[in-house]
C-alpha cells in the first residue's frame, strides 16, 4: 500500500474483517445462488461471502441509516415535506476485476438482510456512446476511456434520481452485441438503495465543478495487481470465444472462428493498449476517492479491506 493509501485508509486483514460479521446471517444465501450471480471468469464462494460481504453490507447499512436520519431532521428544520431519495452506492475498478459480481452480490445481500428496503442495480455501460456515435466521433478505438461516455447524460440521470423523481430511465447495453441496445431502456423507480457499477463512477467532472462521485453516499473500489487482472481478462476472453462460436449475432463470433493464436494476440493487444492504459491513467487514480477498497489476490480472493479514515 502506497504512502497516500496508508495515510487515507486503515487496513483490515481478511481474518480481522470477518470478525465483524453477524453470525445469524450466515445462511441467507446458498452456493447455487452464488453461481447464478457470478460473472464469467470471476470466482466467489460462501466463505468469501461470510468473511467479507456480510460485514460489508452491514457496514453499508450504517451509512444508509445515517442518511435517513439526516434527511428527516433536515426536512423538519427546513419545514419541507418528506422526499424519497435513494442511498446511492458507487462500485468501481478495472475491467475484469469482478465489479459486476460484487454489485450483484451486494444487491442480493441487501435484499436478504434488509427485506423492508427496495434495492436496484444499474451499470454505467448504458451511458457509453453507441458504436455508431463513437465511429462518428472517431473514438471507437477509445471505447471505455472517459471521452467515450456521455457523461452529461449520466449526470442528468443521477440528478433526476437524487431529486426523487418517481421514474428515471436509462439506456441499456448488451455485451453480446458490444453496443447500446436501440430503443431499450431501464427504469429506476425510487428505490431505497441504488447501486451504480462501472469503471467510470469515480472519474471525471461532468463540468468543471461537479464530479459524478459527488452523487454517491458510499463508494467501493475493487483493486488487484495489474498482472492478475490481465490474467483474468484473457481467461474471460477465452470463455467468451467458446460461448460465441456458434452465434453469428455475438460480437465475439468473429474471433471465435479464427485461429485461437490470432484471437489471443488481439486480446493481449487490447489489454495493453486499451484496458491497461485506461486503468493506469483514469481508473486506478480514482481509488483514493472510494470509501472502501476490496483488494483481491489470486483466484479473486479478497485478502484485505481498506477503510477510508476520513
Amino acid at each position: 500500500m502506497g504512502v497516500e493509501m496508508r495515510t487515507l485508509f486503515k487496513e483490515y486483514s481478511r481474518e480481522t474483517w470477518a470478525k465483524f460479521a453477524n453470525k445469524a446471517q450466515m445462511d441467507l444465501i446458498t452456493e447455487e445462488e452464488l453461481k447464478d450471480i457470478t460473472s464469467l471468469g470471476d470466482r466467489i464462494n460462501l466463505e468469501d461471502v461470510r468473511q467479507i460481504y456480510f460485514s460489508l453490507v452491514n457496514y453499508l447499512y450504517l451509512f444508509y441509516q445515517q442518511k435517513r436520519v439526516l434527511q428527516q431532521e433536515r426536512s423538519i428544520f427546513l419545514q419541507n415535506g418528506p422526499m424519497k431519495t435513494p442511498f446511492i452506492i458507487g462500485i468501481s475498478g478495472s475491467v475484469a476485476v469482478g465489479k459486476s459480481t460484487t454489485a450483484r452480490l451486494v444487491t442480493l445481500l441487501l435484499e436478504r438482510i434488509y427485506p423492508e428496503l427496495s434495492t436496484q442495480l444499474i451499470t454505467t455501460d448504458g451511458f457509453l456512446y453507441s458504436n455508431e456515435e463513437l465511429i462518428r466521433k472517431n473514438l471507437i478505438d477509445r471505447k471505455g476511456f472517459p471521452e467515450s461516455y456521455n457523461m452529461q447524460l449520466l449526470y442528468d440521470f443521477l440528478t433526476d434520481v437524487s431529486a426523487g423523481k418517481e421514474d428515471v430511465t436509462f439506456p441499456t447495453y448488451s455485451h453480446a452485441i458490444y453496443d447500446i441496445v436501440p430503443g431499450e431502456f431501464g427504469h429506476v423507480t425510487q428505490p431505497d438503495i441504488l447501486l451504480v457499477e462501472g469503471i467510470n463512477v469515480l472519474q471525471l467532472p461532468a463540468n468543471q465543478e461537479i464530479y459524478i462521485s459527488d452523487f454517491f453516499d458510499f463508494s467501493l473500489y475493487l483493486d488487484a495487481n495489474e498482472d492478475l487482472i490481465e490474467e483474468w481478462f484473457v481467461s474471460r476472453f477465452k470463455r467468451l470465444l467458446v460461448l460465441a462460436k456458434d452465434d453469428p449475432t455475438n460480437f465475439y463470433y468473429q474471433y471465435a472462428n479464427e485461429p485461437l493464436e490470432e484471437a489471443l494476440k488481439m486480446a493481449y493487444e487490447t489489454w495493453q493498449t486499451v484496458n491497461l492504459t485506461n486503468l493506469r491513467e483514469y481508473i486506478a487514480p480514482t481509488r483514493t476517492r472510494a470509501n472502501l477498497v476490496l483488494h483481491k489476490t489470486k483466484h479473486h480472493q479478497i485478502d484485505k479491506v481498506l477503510l477510508r479514515k476520513y
